[in-house]
């Protein structure tokens, strides 16, 4: 049984539609994956939620918890944002939580949860001057980026290839991101030597 819990929140591009196969290779890769969409990703899968809900074992979740509610997915070991749609990436840079997916990831930061984003835009979105601050934002405050050479690059308008979004990136990155943010070994104090009296 897995025991690295994933939450794989997908937004509204086109790539989202292939998140079933995504959690079948993050499965493979180890993680008990916890899925979250926005509304509006919700909505365009709402076919496949019950399944996806079998597939993963846990409600698929696109709304904030009522208060007093129990929590039903188990605490997360890391995060993947992706697709992260040009408004998802604004909202979360500027702390604008209405919609659950940036709400848990805006949190996460405080949090110290391990974050990865992967956006997916088209080239004209990339170039609105919010966008680049907003990347930058979330690179400060400690998300991994996959963004350009390192990730997802965007397309000119209309010309954008599903298919070709790199998921696996995203996965590797998230473990990666755990395994940096993991404790490592005490350094052990330095011995007591005649060049060092002891206090």
């Amino acid at each position: 049984m897995a025991s690295r819990v994933l939450y794989l929140l997908g937004c509204a591009a086109p790539p989202v539609l292939r998140v079933a196969e995504v959690v079948r290779s993050a499965q493979r890769a180890g993680w008990d994956v916890c899925l979250g969409l926005t509304p509006t990703a919700a909505h365009w899968l709402a076919e496949q939620l019950p399944d996806l809900e079998r597939q993963t074992g846990h409600p698929v979740r696109s709304r904030y918890k009522a208060p007093g509610h129990p929590d039903v997915w188990p605490p997360a070991t890391a995060a993947v944002v992706a697709p992260a749609t040009f408004n998802t990436v604004n909202q979360w840079a500027l702390g604008l939580t209405e919609k659950f997916v940036v709400g848990f990831a805006a949190e996460a930061i405080g949090k110290g949860i391990p974050l990865v984003t992967m956006p997916c835009v088209n080239a004209a979105y990339a170039r609105h001057p919010q966008f680049a601050h907003s990347l930058e934002t979330l690179s400060r405050a400690g998300v991994r980026v996959l963004y350009g050479a390192e990730g997802f690059v965007p397309n000119a308008p209309g010309e954008g290839r599903p298919d070709a979004f790199p998921w696996e990136c995203a996965l590797t990155a998230a473990g990666e991101a755990v395994a940096a943010a993991a404790p490592g070994p005490r350094e052990a104090a330095p011995e007591e030597t005649e060049e060092t009296p002891p206090v």
